[in-house]
C-alpha cells in the first residue's frame, strides 16, 4: 500500500494496524480517509490470520477531527454535511461493532472526530503529551459520530458534561481515573504499548472474544440507533438555523493569522 495513501496499513502477525495519514492535516476526516477506512476494516475482517486492530494517526497527532474546509466547501451543497456525517457516523459505529478486537492509540490530539473514534474502540493507550476533547462547540458545531451516545459511558456523565459543554482539551492524565484509558505512556512508548495490548487480546481470539464483544455492546447500547438518529438529526438541524460557514471561516481566518505570528502547533485542524 502505497504510503500516501489516506490509510496506511501494516500486518505483523495477527495484528493488523490501521494508521489515519493525511499528517499535514493532523489526520482530518475527508471522504477518501472514511472510504479508506472502511476498505481497511473490510479487508481486515476478511483476514483469518488477523486478530486485533492497532488505530493510529501519522505525523503529530491521532485525529483532530473532521476537516473544517471540507465542511465550507459543502455550505452551499443540498444537505450540507450531513450525508458525509452520515458515513463518518456508520463507519465509526461499524468499527465499534467489528468482531475483532480495536486499539486505539492517542497522540498529540484527539479531538472531536478523533475523540469519536477512539470512543468507538475496545481498548484505548496514549502517550502522556496527549490532549483530548469533544471541542465541537467551539467552533459552534454538534457532534455527529456518536461522541454525545458514546462518552457518558465511557468517561462518565460528570465528565462527559465538562468536555462537550466547554469545549475544553484536557491532559490524558486527567482521564485515567474514569477507566476509559488503559494505560498512559511516554510518547516513546506508545506503539509498542498498543502491540503489547493488541498481542495480549489476539492471544484470545476466537468465537467467544467475537461473541463477548458483541454481547457487551447489545448491553450497553440498547437505545444506541435512536441515539446516533437523534445526533445525526440534531447536527442537521443546528447547522441548517445558524451561519456555521462564518463561524468557521472565522476559526480559519484566526488560525491562519495566529500561525504567522506564533510557533506551529497551537491550533488542530479538524471540528
Amino acid at each position: 500500500m502505497s504510503r500516501n495513501a489516506p490509510v496506511v496499513v501494516a500486518r505483523s502477525g495477527p495484528v493488523r494496524t490501521l494508521t489515519l495519514n493525511r499528517p499535514d492535516r493532523r489526520n482530518a476526516l475527508d471522504p477518501a480517509m472514511i472510504e479508506a477506512l472502511d476498505s481497511a476494516l473490510t479487508d481486515a475482517e476478511k483476514d483469518p490470520h488477523t486478530r486485533c486492530l492497532i488505530l493510529n494517526g501519522a505525523g503529530k497527532s491521532f485525529c483532530a477531527g473532521a476537516d473544517l474546509q471540507y465542511f465550507l466547501s459543502l455550505s452551499e451543497v443540498p444537505g450540507g454535511p450531513t450525508p458525509f456525517l452520515r458515513k463518518v457516523s456508520a463507519v465509526v459505529t461499524r468499527l465499534e461493532r467489528s468482531r475483532l478486537p480495536v486499539v486505539a492509540a492517542l497522540h498529540g490530539h484527539a479531538v472531536a472526530g478523533g475523540l469519536e473514534l477512539a470512543l468507538a474502540c475496545d481498548v484505548v493507550v496514549a502517550s502522556d503529551s496527549t490532549l483530548i476533547g469533544d471541542g465541537h462547540i467551539r467552533n459552534n458545531l454538534l457532534p455527529a459520530a456518536g461522541s454525545s451516545v458514546r462518552m457518558s459511558r465511557k468517561v462518565g456523565d460528570s465528565m462527559a458534561r465538562w468536555l462537550a459543554l466547554t469545549g475544553r482539551l484536557v491532559p490524558a492524565q486527567r482521564l485515567t481515573a474514569t477507566g476509559w484509558l488503559h494505560a498512559v505512556v511516554p510518547g516513546a512508548e506508545l506503539l509498542t504499548t498498543a502491540e503489547a495490548v493488541a498481542l495480549e487480546l489476539a492471544a484470545s481470539s476466537g468465537p467467544a472474544q467475537s461473541a463477548f464483544k458483541d454481547l457487551l455492546h447489545s448491553l450497553t447500547t440498547m437505545n444506541e440507533e435512536e441515539g446516533l438518529a437523534r445526533e445525526l438529526a440534531d447536527f442537521e438541524g443546528h447547522w441548517n438555523a445558524n451561519d456555521i460557514p462564518a463561524s468557521l471561516t472565522e476559526f480559519l481566518r484566526r488560525r491562519t493569522t495566529e500561525s504567522e505570528t506564533r510557533p506551529a502547533n497551537r491550533h488542530m485542524t479538524g471540528a
